[in-house]
């Protein structure tokens, strides 16, 4: 990944592999959302408030390179390639113990008001998030 904007470290839980005692896949999406949570609270942006809204998906998809399994010290490399009028698109990737792709993934979120509306991004959302 060109340069990622964050990295969240974690390690995989026993609990989110599965009967074969790898990661089960969705769990890619809840480590990849913990990376961008942490993003925006590190830049003072909402990540969901019930008088505010928040950022529910729209899209996702990855791409299983090489299992994960449980104790793995795995880092999730975020960056976001496109900012909309409301949105933004994340690509992510999660990377092995020995620092190798194991996942490969997009996200597309949309900032909402309380009422589950499109809200248009504030400029001071869009400098936080650049």
């Amino acid at each position: 990944m060109d340069e990622p904007l964050h990295r969240h470290r974690c390690v995989v839980a026993f609990g989110d592999t599965d009967a074969s005692g790898w990661m089960h896949f969705p769990n890619a999406f809840r480590y990849a959302e913990a990376a961008e949570h942490e993003f925006l609270r590190s830049r003072g942006v909402l990540v969901f408030d019930r008088a505010e809204g928040g950022w529910p998906r729209v899209k996702a998809g990855a791409e299983f390179k090489r299992p994960l399994l449980p104790g793995d010290s795995i880092q999730v490399q975020l960056r976001i390639s496109r900012i909309g009028g409301a949105s933004v698109a994340w690509e992510f990737e999660i990377l092995n113990p020995g620092g190798e792709p194991a996942v490969s993934g997009t996200m597309t979120s949309v900032r909402v008001n309380a009422a589950g509306r499109p809200q248009v991004l504030s400029q001071e959302e869009r400098d936080a998030l650049g």
